[in-house]
């Protein structure tokens, strides 16, 4: 039995890393800094590391080779998941460019609504650092923080910081929907003020908010069940913070079917607050499953986040166009490759076509694939890097066991291997 500490964590996309976890064999228990979004990912349990074929047991080896002929054999593969660590996702890349395959990040729906504005218009982000030591006011729109990041609070609200005489008085206000819990409650007991509206109204609201931030006039009395005079009041106090942050999760914002005009009305507004002198800056928070990794190694290597096709013999990129499940639906691809090396539960959509899925040990379907090859875990059962929510800091992933599994990367670099073998 070990105990390691320190221990970084490639699930919660907020840089966790002073876990303390226990192994045991191939079993691990967190005994410190968990939550509800650590602890079951990293104690989940081993599972059947075999590969197979059509459900029967074989050898890496085979299972290798029968990946690349079902490839060698497509004229449209889509590459989908995209769930690695950052070499995972560099061998996902080349062996999409030699397949001329589509890759799509399983969580690029919701990242779109962040793209798309980033795109458009651009923004003004800030990075966590910069959030645990100056920001005096947090305006969270559309979002719960504490289901989506449980530990946010923790890590950079409620601690000492460079730049504040007294961290405990900086102001937390939700923008829309409600706190699910007390996290965000002060260590003085002052807890965040609450405007809450309906998740199809917030559109409306943030639009009054970025009017009243510009001064211009508002007759109505109220937005979105939202008194104009309390915006109004969350104006003011974004005009007057030293350092105001407003943050909001992509993936919560889905659901609206606005999404995306939210984030740009969003980022146009802390654009408006920085024009006044004031300083404010935007905080999208991402990064389960290792979306961020996918999108930051492919935007580095191609040039854009994902929803690439390399069938021409160059990226292409539309942000649509290529979805996987579009694609498979259509009849446009007729090979699925699925990665998802964090999270047993993310499985494979069901289509009939042939299904490859290079994922996490213990995954269960409801489909057995053509062909499953089980994958250590990054920050688990191999080093690795993966990106947190700021994207500026890749963290660097620890070995905490070893049960002989390969990595993601490892696994698509034989693949790449077969096929280029195959064609020789």
């Amino acid at each position: 039995m070990t105990v390691i500490t320190e221990v970084p964590s490639p699930f919660c996309g907020v840089g966790t890393d002073d876990l303390t976890v226990q192994v045991d064999g191939v079993a691990i228990k967190v005994t410190a800094n968990g939550c509800v979004v650590n602890t079951p990912a990293f104690e989940q349990a081993l599972g059947d590391a075999n590969p197979r074929i059509a459900a029967k047991v074989v050898s890496l080896q085979e299972a290798v080779s029968k990946a690349a002929s079902l490839l060698a054999q497509t004229k449209q593969p889509v590459i989908g998941g995209c769930a690695t660590d950052v070499n995972g996702m560099r061998g996902l890349l080349s062996l999409a460019d030699h397949t001329g395959a589509v890759v799509d990040n399983m969580g690029f729906n919701a990242a779109r609504n962040n793209f798309l504005t980033l795109q458009d218009s651009g923004w003004m982000n800030t990075t966590l650092a910069e959030v645990k030591n100056r920001c005096d006011l947090l305006v969270v729109v559309g979002t719960d923080l504490e289901t989506l990041v449980p530990r946010f609070f923790e890590r950079y609200l409620w601690n000492e910081a460079m730049f504040l005489e007294d961290s405990k008085q900086r102001q937390v206000i939700y923008l829309g929907k409600a706190p699910s819990g007390n996290a965000s409650t002060s260590p003085d007991g002052q807890k965040a003020q609450v405007l809450a509206s309906d998740d199809g109204a917030l559109p409306e609201v943030v639009g009054v908010l970025r009017a009243l931030v510009k001064g211009q006039p508002i007759r109505a009395e109220q937005a979105g069940g939202i008194a104009v005079a309390d915006l109004q009041s969350i104006a003011d106090k974004l005009l007057a913070a030293k350092y105001g942050v407003v943050t909001w999760g992509a993936g919560a914002l889905g659901i609206n079917n606005h999404a995306e005009l939210i984030v740009q009305t969003v980022s146009e507004m802390i654009k408006d607050i920085n024009d006044k002198g004031t300083r404010c800056s935007g905080l999208p928070l991402a990064g389960k499953d290792g979306d961020l990794t996918a999108n930051q190694v492919c935007g580095w290597t191609t040039g854009y986040p994902a929803r690439v096709r390399f069938s021409k013999g160059y990226p292409e990129y539309d942000p649509y166009l290529y979805d996987t499940v579009a694609m498979i639906s259509n009849g446009e691809a007729d090979v699925l490759l699925w990665v998802q090396a964090f999270n047993v539960n993310a499985k494979p959509p069901v289509y009939d076509i042939p299904t490859i899925v290079v994922g996490r040990c213990g995954m269960l379907f409801d489909k057995e694939p053509d062909v499953f090859i089980p994958v250590g875990t990054p920050g688990i059962d191999h080093v690795g890097h993966a990106y947190r929510t700021d994207n500026v800091v890749a963290i660097r992933l620890k070995k905490l066991r070893d049960v002989g599994l390969p990595s993601t990367a490892e696994v698509l670099s034989a693949i790449e291997l077969a096929l280029q073998g195959a064609s020789a």
